[in-house]
């Protein structure tokens, strides 16, 4: 059930990247513009995630998950039925805050459930939701958008987080985080982890380099590579395939080797991404490169997410929601960034978007 609440996360925080020419269009904004749709999203689960965290500290562990998924389910109507750029912003945000306390949480009952053994094969699953909504989610999102429109993904999305909320309260149990996790003072102290800092710098930077290519990975592929609109989310497939094994085989190796898994997995991202740079005239290397990117970008994320948990100590659930706030740091700084060196000029409007001609 976590990894049904992260997977519908995972889709709506990345599913504006294969919306992107179709909302610009509709809304008339320019398509770094509309970028911004993802850099908000990642802004409001920055702030949301150690907030919310805070606010829900007492409460129980499946009320919170519920009242998430319902705050979830109403920012993506309002997406769905909104015209005004400004008006989406802010739903975004709103929906990022409720993201942002529910994968904290999530991400605590799992580490529980599981135990200190076996706390990062634990995140692996939960993680691989998010994961899968780069395999199932996100394409499918793109195919929706562009047969019947952009606003159709957030309707389904909408539809199935309030579908979720009876599914939870089922199946979850009651308990809350405070049973165990003791005041916010105890919390807010075990910020004073040298260990923990680290490794909130590596879930920023290893994300923020891999987000930086992904958020604006539908103009590389057709302004760049030449590769046909329709075929882009096939490569979304590809991405999120590569990113749902790296998270699968990387919570499993990091119980044992943490810290090897890590520092492989960002010296693999890094390498991918200069080899982007270079060959992103070429489409079939480019979709190749897409691939092992999602692998080795996102393959240590729930490694990350379990050491950030123990060098807490005593204050799981702060540590789990700053690694969230990490991540989409840097998820907004990469996709604030659209001056990308390999985005060509813009082509020439289609036809039907033009006005009509006087008579």
């Amino acid at each position: 059930m976590l990894a049904l609440g992260t997977f519908l996360m995972g889709t709506t925080e990345f599913v504006v990247a294969g919306l992107l020419p179709e909302i610009a269009g509709d809304l008339q904004v320019s398509v770094a513009r509309t970028g911004l749709l993802i850099t908000v999203f990642a802004v409001g689960m920055i702030v949301g995630a150690p907030l919310m965290a805070m606010l829900t500290l007492r409460l129980p562990t499946r009320l919170t998950l519920m009242l998430a998924l319902g705050v979830f389910a109403l920012g993506h109507v309002v997406v769905a039925v909104g015209s005004n750029f400004v008006l989406l912003l802010a739903a975004r945000f709103l929906t990022a805050i409720a993201t942002g306390a529910f994968w904290a949480v999530a991400n605590v009952a799992a580490t529980r459930a599981a135990g200190p053994a076996a706390g990062a094969r634990a995140l692996g699953l939960v993680g691989a939701g998010a994961m899968l909504a780069n395999v199932v989610g996100v394409p499918l999102g793109a195919f929706a958008g562009q047969l019947m429109g952009w606003r159709g993904p957030f309707w389904a999305l909408a539809a199935l987080a309030a579908a979720a909320v009876p599914l939870i309260a089922r199946t979850v149990p009651q308990g809350g985080p405070a049973q165990q996790a003791g005041t916010i003072r105890a919390e807010l102290t075990a910020l004073r982890s040298g260990r923990l800092w680290l490794v909130l710098a590596a879930c920023a930077t290893t994300t923020g380099g891999v987000l930086a290519a992904y958020s604006y990975i539908a103009p590389l592929l057709t302004d760049r590579a030449g590769l046909a609109a329709g075929l882009v989310p096939l490569v979304l497939v590809g991405f999120g395939l590569g990113a749902l094994v790296g998270s699968l085989v990387g919570g499993r190796l990091g119980d044992r080797r943490p810290h090897t898994v890590t520092v492989v997995a960002a010296a693999g991202a890094m390498l991918l991404l200069l080899a982007i740079v270079l060959s992103a005239d070429s489409a079939p290397a480019t979709i190749v490169l897409v691939t092992l990117l999602g692998f080795f970008g996102l393959g240590a994320n729930p490694v990350l997410m379990a050491l950030a948990v123990r060098y807490a100590g005593q204050a799981p659930t702060l540590a789990s929601a700053l690694t969230v706030s990490a991540f989409n740091l840097g998820t907004a700084i990469g996709s604030g960034s659209p001056a990308s060196p390999w985005r060509a000029p813009a082509p020439p409007a289609p036809p039907w978007s033009a006005p009509p001609s006087p008579p």
